[in-house]
């Protein structure tokens, strides 16, 4: 009787550590698949601004546009508030 009861412990621990496994695969797939991504969009955008010199220039007005839109929401949103 104690020898069924330890196998079935060593069962159970032997089902978790292959979910903690699988589970653990999962997550390094999934990371491996956003570090593939952003390699790519690193790769793609070295392509385009060496081919295009203007690109930075207008990535930098699109920033400077978003952050000052931004910056009046804010101030938009903190009138609201205050009302």
């Amino acid at each position: 009787m104690a020898e069924s009861e330890s196998q079935e412990g060593n069962d159970d621990n032997g089902e978790k550590k292959v979910d903690n496994f699988k589970t653990d695969m999962e997550e390094l797939l999934e990371k491996m698949e956003k570090l593939t991504v952003r390699a790519a969009w690193m790769a793609y955008n070295c392509v385009a601004i060496q081919t295009n010199p203007e690109l930075p220039k207008a990535m930098q007005h699109l920033e400077d546009v978003f952050l000052m839109c931004k910056e009046q929401i804010e101030k938009k949103w903190q009138e609201v508030l205050m009302e």
